[in-house]
């Protein structure tokens, strides 16, 4: 059919990708055509099938799916990108939007809303999940500068300043500014919680 609406997966749990495919098959226009188990798979199989819609995940090993959102968008404008993630975290809305993403919704949605998400994307039209909208716009913009985010995510596992400031090729003094600042950004106490913290609202 030629109105059928051709779909790509894009999530790095086949179990899940077996679920969705199944789930969206069932739905006569809709029709899984192919699958990626992570971004830069995705980015691969969206240049060559050139599918309606991408269902991605965010949180993928290589490359996740915010860096293959902005690449299939720049590499085929027709292919619409709709977020199917666990993670309900309204600084992973902005960064999705931000990357080109035409609509948001968590994997707990009903099998229904997630149809129509999908024709609704494909139509021209932005879908974001109303708990989540409102809770980005209560939680505001993220506070945090690029070099901060950069920091905390190198330190969220407790590794020496020393060594993340290697890393990212700044003075231990300067890395420490960062994590300073980020602390204070995000009302911690110490960088593990502040790491945790913005983890938890998408941040980082």
């Amino acid at each position: 059919m030629s109105d059928t609406i051709r779909l790509l997966l894009a999530d790095d749990q086949a179990m899940v990708r077996g679920a969705l495919g199944a789930l969206l098959n069932l739905e006569p226009d809709l029709e899984v055509v192919g699958e990626a188990s992570d971004g830069a798979a995705a980015i691969r199989e969206a240049e060559r099938l050139q599918p309606h819609v991408c269902l991605m995940d965010i949180q993928m090993p290589g490359v996740d799916g915010l860096e293959a959102t902005r690449a299939i968008r720049e590499a085929s404008a027709k292919t619409r990108i709709l977020i199917v993630t666990t993670f309900a975290r309204p600084g992973y809305l902005k960064a999705a939007l931000d990357a080109g993403a035409s609509g948001f919704v968590v994997k707990d949605a009903p099998p229904d809303r997630l149809a129509d998400a999908v024709r609704r994307v494909h139509s021209g039209m932005h879908v974001v999940d109303p708990a989540l909208a409102e809770a980005t716009l209560f939680e505001g913009e993220n506070p945090l500068s690029e070099r901060e985010q950069q920091v905390l995510r190198l330190s969220a596992d407790g590794r020496p300043v020393a060594e993340i400031a290697a890393e990212v090729f700044l003075s231990p003094g300067t890395v420490r500014n960062h994590l300073s600042s980020a602390i204070g950004k995000t009302g911690a106490e110490n960088r593990a919680q502040a790491a945790r913290t913005a983890s938890d609202k998408g941040w980082i």
